[in-house]
């Protein structure tokens, strides 16, 4: 259980410096339309994220107690992803929504990334010790 709590705070670390990058390329070039696509869709991708965490928590908790077991909240995430689009439809003077799209897939690199990352400390460590 805590390992998916770990794997939340070091992605979402990694997810607020990008929002970062996202930011500066918005206020420092002139690409104004996809750097706030990506601001859109990464955020609404931080909040699925968010939120699949607190599900994954009470999931957890709801089988350790044998109790019956509720759904991961597949509906609010695809409601969240379906405001983005919507958002980003509605104003496209504002939103490039092709990068609102790929803005919503970027936990899910991060998370892969972080994966690689974790896995390759593990192997290094592993190697040190001489496993």
């Amino acid at each position: 259980m805590l390992e998916y709590k770990s794997m939340f705070i070091r992605v979402r670390t990694y997810i607020f410096y990008l929002l970062a990058l996202f930011v500066l390329g918005w206020g420092f070039t002139t690409y104004k339309e996809v750097f706030l696509g990506l601001i859109l869709g990464t955020s609404l991708s931080l909040f699925n994220l968010w939120l699949l965490t607190k599900r994954m928590d009470r999931f957890s908790k709801a089988f350790d107690e044998g109790k019956a077991v509720k759904s991961l909240g597949l509906l609010s995430r695809i409601a969240s992803a379906v405001l983005g689009t919507i958002i980003a439809l509605e104003y496209p003077q504002y939103f490039n929504l092709f990068c609102v799209i790929i803005g919503l897939m970027a936990a899910y690199v991060v998370i892969m990334i972080d994966y690689f990352i974790e896995q390759s400390h593990l192997h290094n460590y592993r190697k040190k010790r001489g496993e």
